[in-house]
């Protein structure tokens, strides 16, 4: 990622994130290491914000990065960073004989890797939440110690299947639009993946600047 004021506020989220994601003794969190990413309707900016989660924790010189597009109803993280893969999530979820890295692909990023939505489905939710999707999730977080799982998931008053996945991920991003979600959107959506204890809010589109000079001006990245 090129030096910008985007690139530096994602620096600040995603130090929170890993620290909690590698905690040990009592600090630590089951499947801390992956992170759902989701908002309360659609268009508030859930997808930019994982893909640019996933590219500034990819640019860590020890970790790896593993972005799952679970959003199979509108997938956008391959056509956001450009990239084509058929095969994915839904496809290893329903077919048990296929492995997960048979559907796994590479990008020109060394530590990044993404596992696309796969084929749509009219049981989506259903397999999302079965006991195969359970253990996929379970292997990825005991496999590799050292690696981040970014899923990016549909809205919750959208879809189901972000409750359902909240229910196997140690941490949620929560992106929430500046001046267009209501609290008592917020309030009914918290309900619904409050099984996850750890959930970050991100404001999203803020038109607000403290001061004369914009966040990150400091480097010479910001201006007037």
């Amino acid at each position: 990622m090129e030096n910008s004021i985007t690139t530096e506020e994602f620096r600040i989220i995603k130090r929170s994130l890993l620290l909690r994601a590698f905690s040990k003794g009592d600090a630590a969190i089951k499947n801390g290491n992956i992170v759902l990413v989701t908002s309360t309707q659609p268009d508030e900016g859930k997808t930019f914000c994982a893909v640019s989660l996933a590219l500034s924790m990819a640019q860590e010189r020890d970790l790896t990065v593993l972005l799952v597009d679970a959003d199979v109803a509108k997938p956008d993280v391959l056509h956001t960073l450009g990239v084509k893969g058929s095969k994915g999530l839904i496809d290893v979820i329903e077919n048990d004989d296929m492995d997960l890295s048979e559907c796994l692909l590479r990008t020109n990023i060394p530590n990044l890797t993404i596992l696309p939505a796969g084929k749509k489905h009219k049981l989506t939710t259903e397999l999302l939440a079965s006991e195969r999707m359970g253990d996929i999730i379970d292997e990825i977080a005991r496999r590799y110690h050292d690696r981040i799982v970014i899923i990016d998931a549909p809205p919750v008053l959208a879809s189901s299947a972000a409750s359902v996945l909240a229910l196997h991920v140690g941490q949620i991003l929560y992106v929430v639009e500046a001046e267009r979600t209501r609290e008592e959107e917020l309030v009914d959506a918290f309900k619904m993946i409050d099984k996850c204890k750890n959930i970050n809010l991100l404001l999203n589109k803020t038109r607000f600047t403290a001061g004369k000079k914009k966040f990150g001006s400091y480097y010479g990245y910001g201006y007037n």
